[in-house]
């Protein structure tokens, strides 16, 4: 445990997030939650849209756009925690895409979406994930799927549930890097087997760390500085170089190095 907190510490020092606000899908609000009371994600505020709104596409977007603007009171960086494939889909416009709407809202201000596809790509990469499955095919769940099955899957059906679940021949795989399965099944375990029942497939939990969201996360910050460092350096002038700036690019590049280190150490 205290080496625990003793890294944990050491990766505060090396990096914050106390210039940004995030805004993100309810459904990891655990994860984002469990980095906040661990320490790591010290943001000066957190708000979140709605769980499940990747199905309500109209509701998703009106919500990140009220949610970006409710941060935009606090901080004038942003991060967005949503996936850029899976989260919104418009198949009415099908060059309307999440990191379009993102970008309509970034005036005068910076916005970074961090790099991943899905919440479970969030959690765990793509060959993470195949590992895991063992070559089946796997029905992924995070702890806000089962916390909030019912805004998740608010307009499926029993019917619904037999078209897509049982074809998943792995059964159903919670990631769970914040050890909710198993207090969740000892308090609810009618719950557990009513979702099972209803899924038609069983469910099994697989613990996982939270390094590659802490990664995902880190990757904005580093992103953010490095385009920080290279504005400053082209409005620098050709021939003369005030040591206010000297000294600005020297702390963002002290920012950008320890950043970095936090980042690969997570």
């Amino acid at each position: 445990m205290e080496k625990e907190s003793a890294t944990l510490r050491k990766m505060a020092e090396q990096l914050s997030f106390k210039d940004y606000a995030i805004v993100s899908c309810g459904t990891l609000g655990p994860e984002l939650d469990f980095l906040k009371k661990e320490g790591f994600l010290d943001a000066r505020r957190i708000v979140y849209t709605t769980p499940g709104r990747h199905e309500v596409l109209k509701e998703l977007e009106s919500q990140l756009i009220e949610k970006i603007n409710t941060a935009k009171q606090h901080c004038q960086k942003i991060i967005i925690v949503y996936g850029g494939k899976f989260c919104y889909v418009n198949i009415d416009d099908s060059y309307r895409t999440i990191d379009t709407i993102i970008a309509e809202q970034a005036v005068g201000i910076s916005i970074s979406r961090i790099n991943a596809t899905h919440c479970m790509d969030m959690l765990a990469g793509e060959s993470q994930r195949e590992e895991i499955s063992g070559g089946q095919k796997i029905w992924w769940l995070t702890p806000g799927w089962i916390i909030y099955r019912n805004l998740v899957f608010q307009d499926w059906d029993k019917g619904k549930a037999n078209e897509n679940f049982p074809q998943h021949t792995g059964g159903a795989v919670l990631l769970d890097g914040i050890g909710f399965w198993e207090k969740y099944c000892r308090v609810y375990p009618e719950k557990v087997l009513e979702f099972s029942d209803w899924m038609g497939i069983g469910i099994r939990a697989h613990k996982i760390t939270l390094d590659r969201l802490k990664n995902l996360l880190a990757g904005c910050v580093v992103s953010d500085l490095q385009k920080e460092i290279d504005e400053l350096k082209s409005s620098f002038p050709a021939h003369s170089l005030k040591p206010a700036m000297m000294q600005k690019l020297e702390d963002l590049e002290e920012k950008l190095e320890n950043a970095k280190k936090a980042r690969w150490s997570a």
